[in-house]
């Protein structure tokens, strides 16, 4: 405990006659995101719900013998929910090969030499995260780089989008890609010389790979799940929207709902294409509760800016060849958002380029006139580029744009060189679209970016690039402030998928899911915000993370 609040936990354990007891009290300035009551002192807590919200001594009133008492010198929230992962696959990659921040080709290729040194011959080398914007002058990887480090193992890397990725000779042997393979609808066999498959593979084409990849077994999907759980924890999460999930990742959600080691509640939504299996899984199972609930689906327009593969009006200034592609055929989208709606699930869609999301704006709205009205919440994962018009679209038909503040420190370093001033202007629209009224969530879309709110909040207030070209901001007109952050992090996130009856504010009789920050970001300089940490993180009443 903090020194100069341990007279005020003495005094509260003096008076623990007063009142029934809480299981938990926590002390600290206080952010609740609760309009109608906006801070205060201490909060306490029995079982999974909020008791009380209110001042230090009010609340010191609840302490007893065995009440468990924290405290902060800096901020109190509302548990963080990041509304964007791919929470199982960021699971495997905390125990994976991490290329994210290798900046050269040589030591890119000296890490996945190393790897591939301690691996068993056959075994599947996967992970990466590599992001060849970071290589000056460089070209793409290729497999010729690693084919020679790697001879025992097929290795399958991807880019930090997770819309292309590298696969070397044997990778591309087991899933029979070579020279004479037709190019795949939605995706992009790159190729060198004579038509030969360079190893990069773009969007849909990475299918065939990914189906060669044997699948985890259930106990390693289950420490994969641990380990995210745990390391969700430490950054202050007390819940995930976890995307294009796959169904041994639903079941090792349930493994763990049924065993209690669930530290972090999950929303889950599988791909839309599955539509119907969904809709059945939910008949049979119910809707879930308030700690793991499969949400609805997600499907995908187009791919991204990095890979040039995101749907634009205009052809990238770089590759005046390509505007993008539909890494789904537009009718097939038409019809699985039509028919997962009337399945009654809620749906979200990728979309990053203006013309994928003008489409899918399109789609949600043809939809809605032709079902009648309801409240179902369409979502759009990214929103990164928009028309003007578009934007107050999002309000106008109560669409939620999902969004990843992360990803503007990373664009906004290279953007520029792929399209034009004035859609830069449009991109990552964060002010545009609260200014709207539309309800603004953010995530990570870990592993693209780290699951870290607090660089989540940093990137969203000032907006500046990991390059440092950007010291008062890139596109500095879409800044928000800190509260707007927060809110979009908590309530916000709550409200994305129909469960701000339960979460995301404190207030009695709330879901207790809180998090302790070490300094209160919304005093401190905004450029201080990145440095910021967790001291304690707490879902449903029990303490998930203690530093």
């Amino acid at each position: 405990m903090n020194r100069r609040l341990l007279p005020l936990a003495l005094a509260a354990l003096a008076a623990c006659g007063r009142g029934a007891p809480a299981d938990l009290v926590v002390f600290g300035r206080t952010w609740t995101g609760d309009p109608a009551n906006p801070s205060a002192q201490a909060v306490a807590v029995r079982g999974d719900t909020i008791a009380a919200v209110g001042d230090s001594a009010t609340i010191a009133a609840l302490v007893g013998p065995q009440t468990t008492v924290l405290a902060t010198p800096g901020l109190v929230t509302p548990g963080f929910t990041d509304g964007h992962v791919h929470f199982l696959p960021g699971g495997f990659q905390l125990a994976s090969i991490d290329l994210r921040d290798a900046t050269t080709k040589a030591e890119f290729i000296r890490r996945i030499a190393a790897y591939a040194a301690e691996r068993k011959p056959g075994e599947w080398i996967v992970g990466g995260d590599w992001d060849h914007e970071q290589w000056p002058g460089t070209p793409l990887p290729e497999r010729s780089w690693i084919d020679s480090v790697t001879r025992d193992n097929p290795v399958w890397l991807s880019r930090l989008d997770g819309h292309m990725a590298l696969a070397n000779s044997k990778a591309l042997a087991a899933a029979g890609i070579t020279r004479a393979t037709p190019d795949i609808p939605g995706g992009e066999i790159v190729r060198g010389a004579g038509g030969e498959p360079t190893g990069i593979l773009k969007d849909a084409a990475q299918a065939p790979v990914d189906a060669a990849r044997p699948a985890p077994t259930p106990e390693q999907a289950d420490a994969a799940l641990q380990r995210a759980f745990s390391f969700a924890a430490s950054k202050g999460v007390t819940g995930v929207v976890s995307v294009s999930v796959p169904w041994e990742e639903v079941a090792a959600w349930r493994r763990a709902h049924a065993a209690g080691t669930q530290l972090v509640r999950g929303a889950l939504f599988p791909p839309l294409e599955q539509w119907r299996r969904v809709a059945d899984t939910l008949r049979t199972y119910g809707p879930g509760d308030a700690r793991l609930r499969v949400a609805g689906v997600k499907g995908y327009v187009d791919g991204s800016l990095g890979s040039t593969t995101a749907l634009f009006v205009e052809p990238y200034l770089d590759a005046p060849g390509k505007a993008g592609l539909f890494v789904t055929h537009p009718d097939s989208l038409r019809r699985w958002v039509g028919a997962a709606d009337s399945a009654g699930l809620q749906v979200t869609v990728h979309a990053i380029g203006e013309r994928a999301n003008r489409f899918i704006l399109d789609v949600y709205d043809s939809v809605a006139k032709a079902h009648g009205a309801k409240d179902r919440r369409f979502r759009v994962e990214h929103a990164q580029h928009l028309l003007g018009p578009d934007i107050a679209r999002f309000a106008a038909q109560g669409v939620i744009p999902s969004m990843q503040p992360s990803h503007v420190t990373d664009d906004g370093a290279w953007a520029h060189k792929r399209i034009r001033p004035a859609q830069l202007e449009r991109t990552y629209a964060f002010r545009a679209l609260l200014d709207a009224e539309a309800p603004l969530v953010f995530g990570s879309d870990w592993t693209v970016a780290p699951l870290d709110p607090l660089l989540g909040i940093s990137a969203a207030v000032t907006r500046r690039t990991r390059d440092g070209k950007h010291p008062d901001g890139w596109v500095p007109s879409q800044k928000v402030t800190v509260a707007e952050a927060l809110r979009a992090y908590t309530a916000a996130n709550a409200y994305g998928v129909f469960a701000e009856r339960e979460r995301g504010v404190l207030k009695p009789g709330m879901q207790a899911d809180l998090v302790l920050l070490d300094r209160d970001i919304l005093r401190i300089p905004p450029t201080e915000i990145a440095q910021a940490g967790v001291l304690a993180t707490v879902m449903g009443g029990k303490v998930t993370y203690r530093r």
